[in-house]
């Protein structure tokens, strides 16, 4: 009764006003993502299974989804050990220069991944890098092979983690910490017993857009790994590679391989999260 006459007592033009931004915002969602992505599928599907069959037989390709998987599992780990840290000293703790670290946390966001690319090999290439001569004279490669990768990979999924976690923090505050100190707890019971239950969910979100967003990655990671044939090629250069020879069936498999991942990730921990968490 009590919804029928809070109906009764909306607008029309309020209800109506409602049900055309919902309209807009599915038509735009769909346009913009699941239709894309639908296409991507039915593409790599044209021909039944011939082209996922062709993919998955390729050493060439199979060592690039390896290869992706290793730097993408490994910036994610990277990202996720920094970020929760990280978020932890912005909001448990004042310092001078805290806005500025902030502010510096958004620039992956803002920078072009080619740029990243670039710098890094400005900063630790063979010959010319600020740093690159004493690494390599170290017996380590940095640029044109896999640890260049996983920095730049690592660089652009950087604020993910941060920004998931950060806000979950903040809205359970710190009583329960502070009560767990004053009963005797040291920093790691007290992390591992009263904070990491309660930010769990913030950080599961946090390594799976960071996980999607690694497995993507194709700009960073094409200038600093050289696209090496069997060697520094990842998923996505393997995507533009057969793509641009005219191989569009390989291409598109690819893609939906890559895609396939990440939009499963993301539906499976929307599905284990608990209804009162959402």
């Amino acid at each position: 009764m009590a919804d029928r006459s809070l109906a009764a007592r909306t607008p029309v033009g309020s209800r109506t006003g409602r049900y055309v931004r919902r309209t807009v915002v599915a038509a735009y969602l769909f346009f913009l993502v699941a239709w894309p992505l639908y296409l991507v599928g039915r593409n790599a599907f044209a021909d039944g299974f011939v082209n996922l069959n062709d993919i998955l037989t390729d050493p060439d390709v199979t060592h690039a989804l390896r290869l992706t998987v290793v730097v993408a599992v490994t910036a994610v780990v990277i990202n996720t050990v920094f970020g929760v840290g990280i978020s932890i000293l912005l909001v448990r703790y004042d310092f001078p220069g805290k806005r500025t670290l902030n502010a510096l946390l958004d620039m992956p966001l803002s920078v072009s991944p080619i740029v990243v690319g670039l710098a890094l090999i400005l900063v630790y290439g063979g010959r010319d890098g600020w740093f690159g001569p004493t690494v390599e004279s170290a017996g380590l490669q940095i640029i044109f092979a896999t640890p260049g990768m996983v920095m730049a990979t690592v660089f652009v999924a950087l604020p993910l983690v941060i920004r998931e976690v950060v806000p979950v923090l903040e809205e359970v505050g710190d009583e329960q910490e502070q009560a767990a100190r004053s009963l005797g707890a040291n920093a790691v019971q007290t992390f591992r017993r009263i904070t990491l239950p309660a930010i769990k969910w913030g950080v599961i979100y946090g390594v799976v857009l960071s996980l999607a967003r690694s497995l993507g990655e194709f700009g960073a990671v094409k200038v600093v790994s050289g696209n090496v044939l069997g060697e520094t090629r990842t998923a996505t250069l393997v995507v533009e590679e057969k793509y641009l020879n005219f191989d569009k069936g390989g291409a598109y498999a690819t893609a939906f391989l890559l895609a396939l991942v990440a939009v499963a990730c993301i539906i499976v921990v929307s599905a284990l999260r608990p209804k009162e968490d959402r």
